[in-house]
């Protein structure tokens, strides 16, 4: 028969609550372990990640803009008469001369125009001839009518000088004789004074006749020179980069029909941000990229005005332009701004911004892992920036993409 023992209970209920408090215990240090430990760092292979050496030396501050090649000598050329295109000689990319036609035009009431206009000058000539000659023959009569007047006149003299040495003749008859030499001496003199009148008159009326031809030669020669230009000429020699119309069409005074450039005289148009303008000046060296080679230029302008966010900067390019070069081709510009002479610097990341502070991984554990470090930044290059703190020569950082690591810390490198 068993006999029951309070006391074992006792112990057993005892044990239990030690084993349960032991056991509360160890799950509450094993918790807070847990949570104080860091979380696994990130796995990720080195061999995708871009990482650049922290160094010292001379650094080149760059500026780059995209662009194009632009023609320095461009020569649109406008329609100096109306009229209907009839043939587009020149198509584009040829080259051409200053007299090359590049298209004709007909204009029916231009051309009547100068039919008309060559008859008035011909009539405004033969007009002149005939008052010439006019002029010339009442030149003869004035001249005939004085050489008369002077014979009068003459022997009127004479006869009185005779009359007046002779003794036989009568002091009224001398006298009489004396009036009559007076009286054609006067018509001499008026004779005289009206031939010289007459050629001043003359010379009056043939130059108003003179000047009226002037002016219908003038009219007859606009009218020939808008026939002319009907045929439609380069005016310099060059390539024919665009045609502004068609075969049928009507071309107005004055409209665009073609452009001419010269594609041995380029310049390239680079557009530069607006935020990096300001340390772009006048005589900068820029390295110009056209895809097929490497120009030498330099900045020759400016532009006051910000479009779109960019500044437009002229470059004359000074060195020789590689084969296929053309106006409009795409181009990348890099101006050179300034050295720093022993400048901490490194390669540029996606992030980096003049003046700034980022957040980079340095590689450490004998680039086992890399540990997110921050860094401020001073000025930057298109290529690489100065570093002012948070790296060191011999440093090792990774500058591409991070931001699928942005809630790490620290990643580890395989």
């Amino acid at each position: 028969m068993d006999i029951p023992r309070p006391e074992n209970k006792r112990r057993k209920r005892i044990r239990q609550l030690v084993i349960g408090g032991v056991t509360a215990v160890v799950l509450v240090a094993v918790t807070v372990g847990l949570a104080q430990l860091e979380p696994a760092a990130p796995s990720v292979d080195g061999d995708t990640l871009w990482i650049q050496p922290v160094t010292q030396g001379e650094m080149l501050i760059q500026v780059r803009g995209p662009g194009t090649l632009k023609a320095r000598d461009i020569r649109w050329i406008s329609a100096r008469s109306a009229g209907r295109v009839e043939r587009i000689v020149v198509r584009p990319g040829a080259a051409v001369e200053p007299d090359t036609v590049i298209v004709e035009l007909s204009n029916p009431d231009l051309m009547r125009q100068a039919e008309e206009a060559r008859y008035t000058l011909e009539a405004g000539k033969a007009q002149l001839t005939e008052l010439e000659l006019n002029l010339k023959s009442q030149q003869l009569d004035q001249r005939a009518a004085v050489a008369s007047a002077r014979a009068a006149y003459e022997g009127a003299r004479l006869q009185a000088e005779a009359e007046r040495a002779s003794t036989t003749v009568a002091a009224l008859t001398v006298r009489r004789s004396e009036l009559m030499a007076e009286q054609l001496k006067t018509s001499l003199d008026v004779a005289q004074e009206r031939l010289d009148q007459f050629a001043a008159t003359m010379a009056a009326q043939v130059a108003a006749r003179r000047a009226l031809l002037a002016g219908n030669q003038n009219a007859y020669e606009r009218v020939l020179d808008q026939v002319e230009a009907l045929e439609v000429r380069a005016g310099i020699a060059g390539v024919l980069q665009q045609v502004e119309v068609e075969e049928g069409g009507q071309v107005q005074l004055g409209a665009n029909i073609a452009r001419v450039v010269r594609p041995d005289e380029l310049q390239a148009e680079l557009k530069v941000a607006e935020t990096q303008v300001r340390d772009v000046q006048l005589g900068q060296i820029v390295a110009v990229d056209t895809r097929n080679g490497v120009v030498a230029g330099v900045v020759t302008r400016i532009d006051p005005a910000v479009v779109e966010g960019t500044v437009q900067v002229d470059v004359e390019l000074t060195g020789k332009l590689p084969r296929g070069a053309r106006p409009d081709q795409s181009v990348d510009g890099t101006i050179d701004i300034e050295r720093i002479p022993n400048a901490v610097q490194t390669g540029r990341a996606t992030n980096s911004q003049k003046n700034s502070t980022i957040s980079l991984f340095k590689v450490v554990d004998d680039g086992r892992y890399a540990v997110r470090v921050p860094v401020q930044i001073g000025r930057t290059s298109v290529n690489s920036v100065e570093i002012l703190q948070g790296l060191v020569p011999g440093d090792r950082v990774v500058l591409s993409d991070t931001s699928a690591f942005e809630d790490n810390d620290r990643i580890r490198l395989n």
